[in-house]
């Protein structure tokens, strides 16, 4: 007879024996062994039946988990496309192909034991090396035995899918160097050289040993040498200069212009007038030193990337219709009268024509207007509005341009007001008075020295304009700025420019949504109460949710797996409330009891979220949601309510409320049944108190809320699905890392004054010894793009070691500690 388990027993928690999560939702065994879901054991049964299972030696429960939505089986068909293939490999030829792949998933030795055994999953694999910290593996393959859709779906099958986004396949442009730039630095050196040459005998005071003609003969050699110097390799600060002086301003330039004047005509009139040798040797150094400054700056923007990684997160695939099929092809490959089908919330690639009878398409992307537009067959649909409803199909018209997208998401509708004190816009303020203080000082150092020794007035008044040039003030914003925005697109925090980083550092106050940004549909359990659901049924909800991209319907469309849908007719959603379609002759409702009409009628069957069924104006059930929070944010929650003002906007019911106190803490101020216009407003009431907001949503209901703060994070899981509203998009994993994201705002903000510190430093260490005339012009000029290499060095050092210290790093986002 079996023996009952003990009370201890039963309250054991079982563990997943691949991924170590605990099986509360779902127990599967196998082998006398426990898995939390069907995708854990599906990876340990592919790696049993290879004799793979050493990899659980190694470490304990090492694998991630296979909790995740149901992918369409084409999924990966755009990598038989030629040019994707082309674009993604290292290397091939006739026998093998050489590819390498990012997989965040790697995260243990376990990991790497088994990615550098995938030979033995697939014996077509010859070779894999696994780089750990910057989480790549370099695989090698036979391609007349396997192909990289095959690579890729073995890595997905066994937990390591890779990240393809478009920035791996998008065709890289050949950065065009200023070749002008370089012409001038050839020129300006060249002239220097033989100047320096022909002034030799000055140096050594040698001159009357050449006699007066050779002396003559090489100062008018310095003359003709120094023309092309001032002439043309000089021409892009005398340009620069006369349009601000045109434009009733001055700017950097205005000093180094009146230096270079100043110095040449003072040695044109030293050798025709005084019959001395002048300072065009100098005058070619000064050029020479300048312009190699000014390519070291050229170079350091072009080596530091400050490109908008937000681009990963456009969608590198549209579904495209061929003889009824669906076939997945990389957006770049879309051509001019293709038939595509896009779904609900799904944005519109390029203009195209409707083919079905009738769409409802949100041109808030584009226009900022939340109401959807009514399309008829045969009308054009704009690149960038976002399909509301049943799936539709499209003819493409014109070619799409990812560039495009980009610059919706950079159009005027969703642009906000720039702050009166940004950085960016002191930095340019102080420039204006630095350079207006530096002619002053320059024109007081040449009056007083005129009258005991004009030479030594003009030495001093170029000295003084040369050392003093406000370069490295203005490099310091942008380098810094550039620098942090970098580090977070490494970390899977895409910002829209650099001024959402300073008015990040200025928020006082986090609002959050709640579903989809503080929960994950993931980590939710489904239970469902009411009449028993045929077959049929089961068809038509599997069906209505499939249309939306709630997270709540999300859960449900999960919970109905393996149930085929209807086809359903006339589908619409009510963003935030519900979902209605027909069935043959019957009407199908999902959603809130309100927007159902139900009232006080429904009951609270469980804690949760609840999703009512109504099918031909009889309530049939409700389908109950228990939420789930995302990983780190019970921890996250807490911790920023020791510095911020946090608050919490639903709009579901407060059936939550008890739940979510005891998991973020009761400093969270929470608001239920919030509808997207009561959010806006909500926000707008806290921002007439004098509070900087930053809105934290899921992109789908909270458009609004978002563009009312002062800084919007849109919070995605899904790469099509953020709003054009936000500020940023933040990769739903690493949502926890918020906290760190704010601090290095500040510390960000912090640099840029320490780099403005160390300018103005360097600047009056220099005037103190150039109003005196104890350092020529040509020093000058070495030590003015000193200052600038010193101030990037500075921030662009500070910055990564900030970063590391925070515990974000460029390759990969370590946790919070």
């Amino acid at each position: 007879m079996q023996e009952m388990p003990s009370k201890t027993e039963k309250t054991k928690t079982i563990c997943c024996y691949h991924c170590g999560e605990s099986c509360d939702d779902e127990l599967l065994k196998r082998d006398e062994r426990s898995f939390c879901c069907t995708g854990c054991l599906t990876v340990y049964e592919v790696l049993n039946e290879n004799n793979l299972c050493d990899y659980y030696d190694i470490e304990a429960a090492p694998g991630t988990n296979q909790k995740k939505q149901i992918v369409r089986e084409n999924q990966f068909d755009y990598l038989d496309d030629v040019d994707v293939f082309n674009r993604l490999i290292d290397f091939k030829d006739e026998e093998q192909v050489h590819v390498t792949f990012y997989l965040p998933m790697i995260h243990c030795a376990s990991c790497i034991w088994l990615l550098e055994n995938l030979y033995k999953l697939n014996p077509a694999i010859t070779y894999a090396r696994v780089d750990f910290i910057k989480k790549k593996v370099q695989i090698k393959y036979q391609r007349k035995e396997t192909n990289l859709k095959s690579v890729v779906s073995l890595l997905s099958n066994i937990g390591y899918e890779p990240s393809i986004n478009l920035s791996d396949i998008e065709e890289k442009i050949s950065k065009k160097y200023n070749k002008k730039l370089i012409y001038q630095l050839a020129v300006a050196g060249f002239c220097f050289g033989n100047m320096m040459f022909f002034s030799l005998p000055e140096y050594f005071s040698e001159a009357e040993l050449l006699g007066t003609g050779f002396k003559n003969l090489f100062n008018y050699l310095n003359i003709l040498l120094a023309l092309p110097v001032v002439f043309y390799s000089a021409t892009d600060y005398f340009r620069s200069a006369w349009i601000a002086i045109k434009n009733r301003s001055v700017n950097m330039d205005v000093p180094i212009a009146l230096g270079i004047i100043s110095l040449f005509t003072y040695s044109l009139f030293e050798i025709f007038i005084s019959g001395q040798e002048g300072y065009l040797d100098t005058l070619g150094g000064l050029l020479f030193f300048l312009l190699i400054g000014k390519y070291y700056q050229q170079k350091t923007f072009d080596t530091l990337s400050f490109d908008r990684d937000y681009k990963s997160y456009f969608p590198i695939a549209i579904t495209k219709m061929v003889k009824d099929l669906e076939e997945v092809i990389p957006l770049i490959k879309l051509n001019v009268g293709d038939i595509i089908k896009v779904r609900n919330e799904e944005l519109v690639p390029a203009d195209s024509l409707l083919l079905v009878p009738e769409a409802s398409i949100d041109y808030s992307f584009v226009t900022g207007e939340e109401i959807p537009v009514p399309v008829k067959k045969g009308d054009l649909v704009y690149a960038g509005g976002r399909q509301k409803g049943a799936a539709i199909t499209l003819a493409v018209q014109k070619s799409p341009s990812q560039g495009y997208l980009t610059d919706l998401w950079n159009h005027e509708t969703f642009s906000k007001s720039e702050q009166e004190d940004s950085l960016a816009s002191l930095s340019n303020r102080i420039s204006g008075k630095f350079t207006f203080t530096v002619l002053f000082i320059a024109f007081g150092a040449l009056i007083y020295w005129s009258f005991n020794d004009f030479s030594m007035g003009i030495k001093a008044f170029t000295s003084v304009l040369i050392i003093t040039c406000p370069c490295a003030l203005a490099m310091s914003t942008p380098f810094t700025l550039g620098n942090v925005m970098r580090i977070f697109g490494k970390g899977g925090f895409y910002l829209k420019n650099t001024q959402v980083i300073e008015k990040l550092a200025k928020i006082d106050t986090l609002v959050f949504d709640k579903t989809g940004t503080l929960t994950a549909p993931s980590k939710a359990t489904v239970s469902y109460h009411g009449e028993s659901l045929t077959d049929e049924s089961k068809g038509m909800i599997k069906a209505l949710v499939n249309f939306s991209n709630h997270p709540l319907s999300k859960r449900i469309n999960q919970w109905l797996d393996k149930v085929k849908p209807v086809v359903l007719e006339n589908v619409e959603e009510i963003s935030g409330k519900g979902l209605t379609a027909k069935y043959k002759s019957k009407t199908i409702s999902m959603g809130s009891a309100l927007f159902l009409g139900l009232g006080d009628e429904s009951k609270v069957v469980n804690k949760g979220n609840e999703v009512h069924l109504v099918i031909d104006g009889m309530h049939w059930g409700v389908f109950s949601i228990a939420s789930g929070v995302r990983e780190g944010i019970e921890k996250m929650i807490p911790d920023l309510t020791e510095t911020y003002d946090v608050e919490l906007l639903s709009g579901d019911n407060n059936q939550e409320e008890k739940y979510l106190k005891e998991v973020l803490g009761s400093k969270v101020a929470m608001y239920f049944q919030q509808s997207p216009k009561s959010k806006l407003s909500h926000i707008r009431a806290i921002q007439e108190q004098g509070k900087h907001v930053l809105m934290v949503g899921d992109g789908l209901n909270d458009a609004g809320a978002l563009k009312a703060g002062e800084v919007g994070i849109a919070v995605t899981d899904n790469i099509s699905h953020f709003s054009p509203a936000s500020d940023a998009v933040l990769d739903g994993e690493k949502l926890n890392l918020l906290p760190q994201y704010l601090n290095f705002a500040k510390t960000g903000r912090r640099i840029i004054k320490a780099s403005f510190g160390l300018s103005f430093t360097y600047n009056a260490v220099g005037i103190f010894f150039a109003v005196q005339g104890l350092v020529s012009p040509v020093l000058c000029a070495v030590l003015m793009p000193a200052s600038s290499i010193s101030v990037v060095l500075f921030t662009t050092i500070a910055t990564n070691y900030k970063a590391y210290r925070m515990g974000l790093n460029e390759n990969e986002m370590i946790k919070w500690k």
